[in-house]
């Protein structure tokens, strides 16, 4: 757990989290004002968090599971941005 915290302690990694938070709520406040429920911004988030969001999308229909989603696969690429971070840090 240590280690874990370590890595998302990172600058880059927390980084990349507020961006993900960010677009997140930005997809949100897109799908509730836009009355015709054609908006696309859902797909935003999901494409930053890939690999791992696209894995886990098929699983729920519902927003609940999409904000799972992309949060899982935010902190599973965070937590790789920050091991990368860390060993690059580390190697110099």
């Amino acid at each position: 757990m240590t280690r874990l915290r370590h890595v998302l302690g990172s600058v880059f990694a927390l980084g990349y989290l507020a961006i993900c938070a960010v677009l997140l709520g930005w997809a949100f406040v897109v799908a509730v004002v836009d009355d015709s429920g054609e908006s696309m911004a859902g797909v935003v988030p999901l494409l930053a968090t890939a690999p791992v969001s696209l894995l886990l999308l098929p699983f729920g229909d519902h927003y609940a599971m999409f904000v799972v989603t992309v949060v899982v696969g935010a902190l599973v690429n965070a937590t790789v941005i920050g091991w990368c971070a860390r060993a690059l840090r580390r190697g110099a």
